[in-house]
């Protein structure tokens, strides 16, 4: 009983498969422990006598034992009914070009998914999937602003299997024959990144051989090389040291003191504000548990989690723009956050979005240069670690680094000297702050748009901000108080660079010719 094939290349002979038969539980369990708990309570009442009514819906009450084992079953039956039913309707396929998933018993639901426009696929296990050994696919397609489809549940090789096949085809590689071997920070030719890192690491186990129905889309089962990992007394301390958590101690401290004087006041009003900071710290320690970047055939490689995991993929050739920063109580340490912009990722669920937009939560500067390494194989400076440092920590003109005039020192007492930009042959580099220290990368072929902007003061002191225009993200490059003869000609010159890169570029086939 396979549904009619969708539309697309191969979709008559590629087959259809089904989720994993456990799959409705992992998504209904919490309704299924709910009616569970309420009928149990009435049964239990109505056997025992209790004389207080009961808030609940009473399925039961005054029914003999029996009968009530009768209603229980009954109910027993059609949850199962129910979820066999969504099991047996739920199917997926994958063509040379699309993947298909058909659900829905009642409503039915057709959805596919472009392969040359995914963007990326990330492997998802909630809590209970991890007990069963299960795993969700989540699709993020170009333009589609968010998560465009999902495949729930199926095994968790079975997932890899399938986000090596079609992150193959994705990348227009149709040669099985030659898989590409994995991308190494090491393996960098000279000058575009070799010397950026070389962390001691060892190769992880070969991914899963995919199965015979996948045998067409093989390439992505390479070795994986961790680059860079997250021990969690690191982690712990970055999440006290962040800005947003001293602000949160201090305002609790505040909002104490403020409060102690009034009558009545109890330690007890403050829970609110507690639970909330509580909360917070508790999002940031279980999204970053755990974490590692490896680099591999198709890409940078990122897993974390400590009750919800999540293993996503970051193809190089979908980076728009990335972010380095080094927040003020962070940088004694030598510590910096690495945050991009992908397509698809920016449009969703705003802590959602900016999980997944994180490729690095807190690293040192080798870390940082392994993972630029990845994202950014080809810096297109002859000496990148000398080159990064002075992005990340230096100041004045090193580097070709061009920056703020001295007049508008008044604007930025202490960044005048730090703000700029630096050409690259493949990106502009934009760095600023002196306190709270970013820089921002973009490659000349993902700059869409150019603007400059000039306020009331900057007029006055004939300075002007360059600002690139790049997809929704935690990324917002500027080029802040350039000279408003340099903004201009950066401003002209940066449209044609970033035109004639475009022409050179396909962005949906990074690993091979389509």
């Amino acid at each position: 009983m396979n549904p009619e094939p969708a539309p697309g290349h191969g979709g008559s002979e590629a087959p259809w498969h089904r989720v994993h038969p456990v799959s409705p539980l992992v998504r209904g369990w919490l309704a299924v422990v709910a009616i569970a708990f309420v009928y149990g309570q009435n049964t239990l009442s109505s056997l025992f006598g209790e004389e207080e009514p009961n808030p609940g819906p009473d399925f039961v009450s005054g029914a003999p034992l029996l009968v009530s084992l009768l209603i229980g079953g009954g109910i027993l039956l059609l949850i199962l009914l129910g979820f066999f039913g969504t099991w047996w309707f739920t199917k997926y396929q994958i063509t040379d070009r699309h993947v298909n998933v058909n659900s829905g018993m009642v409503f039915r639901q057709q959805r596919q998914a472009r392969i040359d426009r995914v963007q990326s696929i990330d492997i998802v296990q909630p809590l209970v999937a991890r007990i069963f050994g299960l795993a969700e696919l989540r699709f993020d397609v170009a333009d589609s602003g968010s998560a465009a489809m999902n495949l729930a549940f199926v095994k968790l090789s079975e997932a890899h299997e399938l986000r090596n096949a079609i992150l193959a085809r994705a990348a227009g590689l149709k040669d099985s024959s030659v898989p590409p071997a994995p991308v190494a920070p090491s393996a960098a030719p000279a000058g575009d990144g070799a010397d950026m890192g070389s962390p001691e690491t060892a190769p992880a186990d070969a991914a899963p051989v995919v199965s015979a129905e996948a045998a067409p889309y093989i390439s992505l089962a390479a070795s994986e090389r961790v680059v860079a990992s997250v021990p969690l007394g690191r982690l712990a301390g970055s999440i006290l040291l962040r800005p947003s958590t001293v602000f949160m101690v201090l305002a609790i401290i505040g909002l104490g003191i403020a409060m102690s004087n009034i009558d009545g006041f109890a330690p007890f009003y403050l829970l609110p504000a507690l639970l909330g900071m509580a909360g917070a710290l508790w999002n940031n320690l279980n999204t970053g548990y755990n974490f590692k970047a490896a680099t591999s055939a198709d890409g940078l490689r990122l897993g974390y989690g400590l009750l919800d995991t999540r293993h996503q993929t970051v193809p190089p050739g979908r980076v728009q723009a990335i972010k380095v920063s080094a927040p003020f109580l962070w940088r004694k340490l030598g510590w910096y956050k690495v945050s991009v912009n992908v397509a698809g990722i920016g449009g969703g669920a705003a802590n959602d979005a900016e999980q997944r937009s994180v490729l690095l939560p807190v690293g040192t500067f080798e870390d940082v240069l392994a993972v630029l390494s990845v994202v950014l194989p080809a810096p297109g400076v002859e000496a990148p670690r000398e080159f990064f440092a002075a992005a990340l920590n230096g100041s004045g003109t090193d580097h070709g680094f061009v920056v703020s005039p001295p007049r508008i020192r008044p604007l930025a007492p202490l960044a005048y000297r730090r703000q700029g930009y630096a050409l690259t042959d493949t990106a502009l580099v934009a760095r600023n702050g002196a306190l709270h220290r970013t820089v921002a990368i973009v490659p000349h072929a993902r700059t869409q748009g150019l603007s400059l902007r000039q306020g009331p003061l900057a007029r006055r002191l004939d300075v002007v901000d360059l600002w690139l225009a790049t997809i929704p993200g935690p990324v917002v490059p500027i080029v802040r108080q350039l000279d408003i003869g340099s903004g201009r000609e950066l401003f002209l010159e940066q449209a044609d660079r970033a035109a004639a890169a475009r022409r050179q570029t396909d962005s949906n086939h990074w690993l091979g010719d389509a």
